[in-house]
C-alpha cells in the first residue's frame, strides 16, 4: 500500500457575540456538513496564509490576526468515497471588522452565524464539535 503525506489544509474560526461563522460545504470532503471556512493549502503558503485566503474566498471577509488554535490529523473518511485524501488541518482563530457581512463564496452552499447549541444540532465534523466545546469552556459568560 502506497502512503502519501497528508494534504495540508487550514480553517478559521470567527466568533461574534457568542455566535460562530460556519459554512455548509458544497463539495467533498464533508459535503453538506457545516464547518469553519477553510480548505486546502496552495503551493508555498503557510497554514496561516491558507486560513486567511480560504476564509476570504468562502465568506467575502478579510480576516486578520490568525492564531493557531488546534491541529488535526484527519485520515481519509469512508463517507468521502474512493480517492478520499488524508488531511493535516490547522485551525486558527481570527479577527475581522464586526460590521462586515458574510456572503457564501466558492465552496460554500450556505453560510450563517450559529450559537454552540445550534451548532451541536447540525451535521458537523468531529473537529468542529471539539473546537466549539473547547471555546465555549473558556468563553466568559
Amino acid at each position: 500500500m502506497m502512503t502519501t503525506s497528508p494534504q495540508l489544509a487550514s480553517s478559521a474560526i470567527l466568533e461574534r457575540d457568542g455566535r460562530y461563522l460556519l459554512v455548509r460545504r458544497a463539495n467533498p470532503p464533508s459535503m453538506d456538513m457545516f464547518a469553519f471556512p477553510g480548505g486546502r493549502a496552495e503551493l508555498g503558503e503557510t497554514p496561516a496564509q491558507t486560513a486567511l485566503r480560504e476564509f476570504h474566498e468562502e465568506t467575502g471577509i478579510r480576516a486578520r490576526n490568525p492564531h493557531l488554535f488546534q491541529t488535526y490529523d484527519l485520515p481519509p473518511r469512508t463517507a468521502d468515497g474512493t480517492g478520499a485524501r488524508h488531511f493535516f488541518l490547522s485551525v486558527f482563530k481570527v479577527d475581522a471588522d464586526p460590521d462586515i457581512v458574510a456572503v457564501a463564496g466558492d465552496d460554500a452552499a450556505g453560510i450563517g452565524w450559529y450559537t454552540a447549541d445550534e451548532i451541536f444540532q447540525l451535521p458537523i465534523p468531529d473537529s468542529v464539535r471539539e473546537c466549539v466545546e473547547k471555546l465555549e469552556a473558556f468563553r466568559p459568560r
